[in-house]
């Protein structure tokens, strides 16, 4: 592998250890859901049945944990769109949930979670934009 390949591999760690984190919490979120372990998410979130949304976002995941590994032009989109998804599960609505002193380390785990991979699409997408010195050149 290049030089540049494998600073591309380094420098998508730190997304692809968040994108892992979300999708560990969001499958023992399907569990509990499944096996209505206390404390279990409720089976509908109005506009829809959490159960088919989590399996929506869990395959959001993993196609983003796949296309980010290989430093593919859409990775941070579907990186971004899965940490959007989690924010219906472990949002900051959750610190108003009457179970949050029992999930809260799910919540504050996903929240950080959430943030390193918005902070990696922006500094991704600063990166990938060429400067006005850059444009002048071609």
């Amino acid at each position: 592998m290049s030089d540049s390949g494998e600073s591309a591999s380094q420098q998508n760690l730190p997304v692809s250890a968040a994108i892992i984190a979300l999708l560990v919490l969001t499958s023992v979120m399907l569990l509990a859901l499944f096996s209505r372990t206390a404390p279990h998410p409720p089976l509908e979130v109005p506009p829809f049945a959490l159960g088919p949304f989590l399996g929506a976002s869990l395959a959001i995941g993993a196609a983003a944990f796949h296309l980010v590994r290989q430093s593919a032009r859409y990775g941070s989109t579907l990186a971004l769109l899965f940490a959007l998804t989690a924010l219906v599960s472990f949002g900051p609505q959750k610190y108003f949930d009457p179970a949050f002193s029992r999930i809260w380390p799910t919540v504050i785990t996903a929240q950080i979670a959430v943030i390193v991979i918005v902070a990696w699409c922006i500094v991704t997408l600063r990166r990938g934009r060429p400067t006005s010195k850059e444009q002048t050149l071609e």
